[in-house]
C-alpha cells in the first residue's frame, strides 16, 4: 500500500492459492481497508482517493415526507476559527440533539454552522387548532367587566381574542423510532449537500490560492535582473562616499573591499529567495490535505516573513516595488485562507 498527502493507492493483486485467503476491499481514506474470507485465491482491488480543499462557506437543504410529516433540514455555514454550531429544532425531538450535533461536527468539522430542523404536519387541519373552549371563557369574561365597569364593547372585540395567549394549540406529537430515523437521515442528506457545496466553493478558492501564489513566484523571478546593478551602485555609492569624506580622496583599497563584501553579505537576499521559494512549494503540497486550512495559515505567514526580510535588505527601489506588489498578493491569499476549513 503507497499513500501520500494528495492521493492514496491500493494496487491490484491477484493470487491463487489454496487456503482460505483475504480480499482486501476499499473504503473512505480514514477507514481505507477491510478484509474477508474466501476460498481458493485472494484479491487486492485497486482504488483511488483523490481529498479536495474545502471552503467554510456553505448551504444545503433536504427535506422529505413520511406518512403525514414533511421533515425539512436546512444548513447554512461561515467561516469561523473554531465549531461553533447552533441547532434548532422541535422540542419532541430534542432528545436526539446531542445525536446530531455529533454528526455535524463529525462531517462538516469547523465554522459558524445554523442548523434548522422542523417537522409540519401535510394535512393543514392537524397542524394547529383554536380551543374554542378558550375563547368563549374570555368572551364571558369581556362581557362581564364591559358590563360592570360600563365599558363599551370594541368592534374589533374578534381581533382582541385571537391575540390572546392559548387560543391556538399545536397537539404534542410522539415520534416512533422509524420517525426518527427518517429525521436522521434527511439530516445527513442536507450535510451531504452543504459539504458538496463547501467543495464547489474550495475548489474555486483553491484556483485563486495558487494564481496568486504564482503571482508571487512571478515576481520574485522578477528581482533577478535588477540584483546584478544593485551590487554595482552599492559599491559605487560607497565610494562616493568614502571619497567625500577624506580629504585627499584616497582610502586602503584592501580595506575597502573587506568592508564591501561584509556589506553585501549582510544586504545578500539569495537566503531569502530560496526560503520562499520553498515555501510556495511546500504551499502547493499542501493545499490539498485534508483540514489544510491552519496549515496554509501557518506557511503563508512564513512567506509573509521571507517577503518583509527580502524588503528590507533591498535596498533598491525596482526590488522595494517589486517586494510591494508579492505582499500585495500573499494579503489576499491570507484573506482566503480565512475561509478554507
Amino acid at each position: 500500500i503507497s499513500t501520500s498527502s494528495k492521493i492514496f493507492y491500493i494496487y491490484r493483486w491477484f493470487r491463487h492459492v489454496q487456503p482460505p485467503y483475504l480480499i482486501l476491499k476499499k473504503g473512505t481514506h480514514k477507514d481505507m481497508i477491510f478484509f474477508e474470507e474466501k476460498q481458493d485465491f485472494w484479491i487486492i482491488f485497486a482504488t483511488k482517493f483523490i481529498i479536495m480543499i474545502k471552503s467554510m462557506t456553505g448551504y444545503g437543504k433536504a427535506e422529505q415526507i413520511y406518512l403525514t410529516k414533511r421533515i425539512v433540514v436546512e444548513i447554512k455555514t461561515l467561516n469561523s476559527k473554531q465549531l461553533d454550531l447552533s441547532v434548532k429544532l422541535p422540542q419532541e425531538i430534542r432528545p436526539q440533539e446531542l445525536d446530531y450535533r455529533n454528526e455535524i461536527a463529525a462531517k462538516l468539522q469547523r465554522g459558524k454552522i445554523d442548523v434548522v430542523i422542523s417537522i409540519t404536519d401535510t394535512n393543514v387541519e392537524q397542524n394547529t387548532h383554536i380551543e374554542k373552549e378558550v375563547i368563549a371563557s374570555y368572551l364571558k369574561q369581556v362581557k362581564e367587566i364591559s358590563e360592570e365597569y360600563n365599558i363599551p364593547q370594541s368592534n374589533d372585540l374578534a381581533m382582541l381574542l385571537f391575540k390572546m395567549p392559548g387560543i391556538f394549540v399545536t397537539p404534542e406529537q410522539e415520534y416512533d423510532e422509524t420517525f426518527l430515523e427518517k429525521v436522521k437521515e434527511t439530516l445527513l442528506s442536507a450535510i451531504s449537500t452543504t459539504d458538496d457545496f463547501r467543495q464547489k466553493e474550495g475548489e474555486i478558492l483553491k484556483k485563486d490560492l495558487l494564481k496568486r501564489k504564482d503571482l508571487i513566484m512571478q515576481y520574485l523571478g522578477e528581482v533577478a535582473p535588477y540584483e546584478q546593478n544593485r551590487h554595482e551602485n552599492i559599491k559605487n555609492k560607497l565610494i562616493k562616499n568614502l571619497t567625500e569624506l577624506t580629504a585627499s580622496g584616497q582610502y586602503d583599497e584592501n580595506r575597502f573591499e573587506q568592508e564591501l563584501i561584509f556589506y553585501l553579505e549582510k544586504l545578500d537576499i539569495t537566503e531569502e529567495k530560496v526560503r520562499l521559494t520553498k515555501h510556495c512549494s511546500y504551499f502547493d503540497e499542501t493545499i490539498d490535505e485534508e483540514g489544510a486550512g491552519k496549515k496554509l495559515g501557518f506557511i503563508a505567514q512564513e512567506m509573509g516573513r521571507e517577503i518583509n526580510t527580502l524588503g528590507s535588505k533591498a535596498n533598491d527601489a525596482d526590488i522595494q516595488r517589486i517586494v510591494v506588489n508579492m505582499k500585495d498578493e500573499l494579503e489576499k491569499i491570507k484573506e482566503q485562507l480565512f475561509n478554507i476549513l
